[in-house]
């Protein structure tokens, strides 16, 4: 069993080694966030804004743990390169891929949260996206301050504030949007 546990551990290890590939199709830059990067900068997004909010903490920061973790089999794929539908069947596929050797009291716990996140029908659900699109404006603004043109990285801002509805979240995308320093 350790050494089942031991694959799953690699496989999230691998999301350290996984470009975000937006900011290298878009702003073509040759050393980005990773999905790792991503991830954890939306966990720490996460457990703040669900003790605020008063949601389900370990859940929303056990979704967010496994929101991208597909990507570490599949890559990360924007929808330039991949149809929606098709990427949810890769994504899906290669997620059970991952779990198939946890013990099944994690695995079916792990599903239900990863199905939760894909259905985003849930309070917890819809909070973790909204801070997916959050967190990405940040990243927009910080690549923007490294010199990266606010033409190239609107479609980033406009994706974030189609997809943020949160009023708190609305707030801090504002905020994100003004800060020039």
């Amino acid at each position: 069993m350790q050494l089942m546990i031991l694959d799953f551990f690699k496989m999230a290890a691998n999301l350290k080694n996984v470009s975000r590939q937006g900011w290298i199709d878009k702003l073509s830059i040759s050393n980005p966030e990773s999905v790792a990067d991503h991830s954890y900068s939306m966990a720490i997004m996460c457990m703040v804004m669900s003790d605020l909010e008063n949601y389900d903490s370990e859940k929303i920061l056990k979704m967010v743990m496994l929101h991208d973790l597909a990507e570490s089999k599949t890559g990360d794929m924007t929808p330039d390169q991949i149809s929606k539908e098709k990427k949810t069947v890769l994504e899906n596929t290669a997620f059970f891929e991952i779990l198939e050797n946890l013990p099944d009291k994690i695995k079916s716990q792990y599903l239900e949260i990863w199905n939760e996140y894909q259905e985003n029908d849930s309070p917890e659900s819809n909070i973790v996206h909204q801070i997916d699109r959050l967190e990405m404006a940040l990243q927009a603004r910080l690549y923007q301050k490294e010199g990266h043109s606010e033409e190239k990285l609107s479609p980033f801002f406009e994706s974030a504030g189609t997809q943020i509805t949160h009023p708190k979240l609305k707030e801090l995308f504002r905020k994100i949007l003004k800060d020039t320093q």
